[in-house]
């Protein structure tokens, strides 16, 4: 059985706090599903969600 029409997805891991940080970006990384440190999540790759990653890369990474 195949899928037809799957959205690609990528892993996302939080791997720097946000101590210290402006408010904006704290914001971000709770927007994106984050809830504690050195946590993966996966999320469908749309433009929106690319563009909250490139707002904060110094907290958050892209996992292949």
């Amino acid at each position: 059985m195949t899928k037809k029409n799957v959205p690609a997805k990528i892993r996302i891991e939080y791997y720097k706090s946000t101590i210290c940080t402006p408010e904006k970006h704290k914001r971000v990384v709770k927007g994106l599903g984050f809830t504690r440190l050195r946590q993966i999540v996966e999320r469908e790759d749309t433009p929106s969600v690319r563009g909250m990653v490139k707002v904060v890369p110094h907290l958050v990474r892209i996992v292949e």
